[in-house]
């Protein structure tokens, strides 16, 4: 290892935020992991009640209205019924993997949520710790990581079921997360260019001036859709489409491991939003402007506040997308996430990393607008091509469209079955065949009513 990369290591494993990590005692660390795991629980249920209410409400209907005050109780009903259904497992799945897999879609969403930091150093039953269970030098990737796991979950339930339902869905959620993953990956990299760290808790403390969602906006809005791409959410939901395969890679699952496919992707929810409001939206930071009002607003407990703001706002956004968005086929999901996202986030890292090596190295103003312009031109010039390039293409479609509907009127049996004559005998079914009614009755020609029957 060379000596300038040593540097880099030592530099990397002594990140200045990690000094307050590790030091906790014992039952502080359960505490917080406690802590977690009740959140995010009551979240799954607040969640699955919220997503049934406003829904409700965007299409003129109540919602849930009748277990316990404004129907709050209605996801805990729910819970309860669904484990108290019989427990079904098909004859010839692989049993192991069959039980194991619900397990491992909802393990992997649990420990991502460990690097997610809710506050600064608060005086916690009289210990001074962060409001953040931990943090490694390598924590935004801990985040990919356990994101890219929890889809062996989805896998292994599909080809475990020993169904093509649910085995078409597990391909399907395998290609969506493999395309969508990597585009949120790369919405990452402009976020530790521009903070120099990989820590969660540093990522939050370089947007002390200004929010990443501002100055990484094509990253941010790129990591939304990426994010309801990566849960299976609507209009992504391919992966278990009612409509083409029954209800894809839980086809075959019911009661408590259907539960646990269930609470997985809730939780995931929670995950990839938390990691919005960590590496975009500030983090526990207060937004612009209240600490003119309250100057105490990044202190104590009160950042847990606007935390759990910012959290919610990017939850309404999956429920919002659910009830305003149709499904996509699936060859649009791959070509969104293969020929327009993922492009787009290449050009727009070299462009982050050049700047940011500019103004590292103290380059000129005018050198950076110069580079800066020359980049705009090129995007621009490169979005005039493609949106030439769909016009021409939406023109050969129409002029295809057009030619097939004339065609279709001058050939009945263009473009699907072809017409079948009208004397001929009604193709598999089961009637008896008759003469045609125009020719001369055949003396013999059906005596013992033989059955025609095209099956």
């Amino acid at each position: 290892m060379s000596p300038a990369l040593q540097t880099g290591v030592v530099q990397l494993a002594s990140e200045e935020t990690l000094g307050a990590f590790g030091n906790d005692p014992w039952w502080i660390t359960t505490i917080k992991a406690l802590a977690i795991f009740v959140f995010l629980m009551i979240c799954v249920l607040m969640m699955i009640m919220a997503d049934r209410k406003v829904m409700g409400r965007m299409q003129q209907r109540h919602g849930p209205n009748r277990m316990g005050p404004f129907g709050l109780l209605q996801s805990l009903f729910d819970g309860i019924k669904l484990s108290l259904k019989e427990d079904l497992i098909p004859r010839g799945v692989d049993r192991f993997v069959y039980i194991a897999a619900p397990v491992i879609a909802a393990v992997p969403a649990f420990i991502a949520f460990s690097v997610i930091p809710i506050g600064p150093e608060v005086n916690m039953f009289g210990v001074l710790t962060p409001l953040q269970l931990t943090d490694l030098p390598i924590a935004a990737l801990v985040v990919l990581a356990t994101a890219a796991l929890g889809v062996y979950g989805f896998v292994l339930g599909g080809w475990a079921s020993q169904s093509p339902y649910a085995l078409l869905g597990g391909l399907r959620a395998s290609a969506q997360v493999i395309s969508y993953e990597i585009a949120m990956g790369l919405s990452f990299v402009a976020v530790f260019i521009m903070s120099g760290t990989l820590t969660t808790s540093g990522i939050v403390e370089s947007q002390r001036g200004l929010w990443f969602a501002v100055l990484l906006l094509p990253s941010f809005l790129i990591y939304l859709v990426t994010m309801v791409g990566e849960t299976n959410r609507l209009p992504f939901d391919l992966a278990e489409g009612e409509g083409e395969i029954v209800g894809g890679f839980m086809t075959e699952y019911g009661s408590m491991k259907f539960t646990m496919f269930f609470l997985a992707e809730y939780v995931n929810m929670c995950t990839v939003a938390a990691v919005s409001v960590t590496l975009f939206l500030g983090g526990w930071l207060a937004p612009p402007g209240v600490t003119a009002i309250l100057p105490g607003a990044n202190e104590g407990w009160w950042p847990a506040l606007w935390w759990l703001l910012k959290f919610l706002c990017v939850m309404f956004l999956f429920i919002w997308a659910r009830g305003s968005l149709p499904r996509v086929r699936y060859d649009q999901l791959m070509k969104l996430g293969w020929k327009v996202l993922i492009p787009i986030q290449l050009v727009w890292i070299t462009a982050v990393a050049v700047v940011r090596m500019l103004v590292l190295d103290n380059a000129s103003p005018i050198v950076i607008g110069l580079v800066v312009a020359a980049f705009s031109a090129a995007t621009i010039a490169a979005f005039t091509a493609w949106a030439r390039f769909v016009r021409r293409e939406r023109a050969e479609e129409a002029r295809l469209r057009a030619d097939n509907q004339r065609r279709a009127r001058k050939e009945p049996a263009f473009g699907g079955f072809p017409v079948p004559p009208s004397t001929a005998p009604h193709y598999g079914s089961s009637v008896l065949a008759e003469p045609p009614r125009t020719a001369p009755v055949a003396a013999e020609s059906n005596k013992k009513g033989e059955e025609v029957s095209g099956a």
